[in-house]
């Protein structure tokens, strides 16, 4: 069965902070070996060091096929294969379509490179992750590999000033079905996480004040999310070879507010 305990490898992207550090973290402390995927003025390097040989560290930028390749080529080189690829790289901007006080356009620029980060930055790690994994062994139930990826309930529920950031998660979440179908023959499953508020560096430079009022909107529990419970469903998920195809909010029942 697909169990983390047992040898598994696998690479994660935005590996160095937040949900990707956690999710790294987890895999290695349950027995897995990981890549961490960062760019190269990441904490990556110190981040691979501290968690032992069963851990390395490919700095890449998401967006670049050279440095995906090379990322996954170095799972192969390091830990012999690769069976689980986690999408957590992202970026976010806010800023209203039109800033009528300014006169001013949201900046297309912004707004293309959320996009190209978020959704060709996951769909190049997709595609060229699922070419190793299908080179796998299958296990007694056909399985070769998973991909899960990170949305977010900006998908569907985004704020104002979120146009960029919305429409790069909605393009995850539109995403799931279609790649997991594609790579239903091979045994690979696709299967989209989709986190509410959590306690990482895209949410820590607000102020304090605005971070406490955003955990008191999350019905139960009433708090930010902890990096370690995105880790642990991920994990989950690994584990439940009928999850696929699916989108899942991790948000304590929240729907935010315009």
């Amino acid at each position: 069965s697909f169990n983390i305990k047992y040898g598994m490898v696998g690479l994660v992207t935005g590996g160095a902070s937040g949900l990707g550090r956690a999710t790294v973290e987890r895999l290695v402390q349950s027995g897995a070996s990981a890549v961490i995927v960062d760019l190269p003025s990441s904490d990556g390097q110190a981040v691979a060091a501290s968690l032992g040989n069963r851990c390395a560290f490919a700095p890449a930028d998401v967006t670049s096929e050279a440095e995906v390749r090379s990322a996954v080529s170095l799972a192969k080189e390091k830990f012999g294969k690769l069976d689980l690829a986690v999408n957590c790289a992202g970026i976010a901007v806010a800023v209203k379509t039109y800033n009528f006080k300014k006169d001013l356009p949201h900046s297309l620029e912004d707004f293309q490179r959320v996009i190209n980060v978020n959704i060709a930055g996951s769909f190049n790690v997709i595609r060229l992750a699922a070419g190793e994994m299908g080179k796998n062994e299958p296990d007694a139930d056909g399985h070769r590999g998973c991909i899960i990826n990170t949305a977010s309930v900006a998908a569907f529920d985004g704020q104002v000033g979120q146009a960029a950031y919305s429409a790069s998660k909605g393009g995850i979440v539109g995403m799931t079905l279609p790649i997991a179908r594609d790579l239903a023959p091979v045994g690979i499953r696709v299967i989209t996480i989709a986190p509410g508020l959590f306690s990482t560096p895209l949410l820590a430079g607000l102020p304090e004040k605005v971070r406490s009022f955003l955990a008191r909107q999350v019905p139960f529990p009433s708090r930010l999310g902890d990096p370690a419970e995105f880790a642990h469903l991920v994990t989950c998920l690994v584990e439940n070879p009928m999850i696929n195809g699916e989108v899942i909010r991790l948000d304590g029942a929240i729907r935010m507010q315009p």
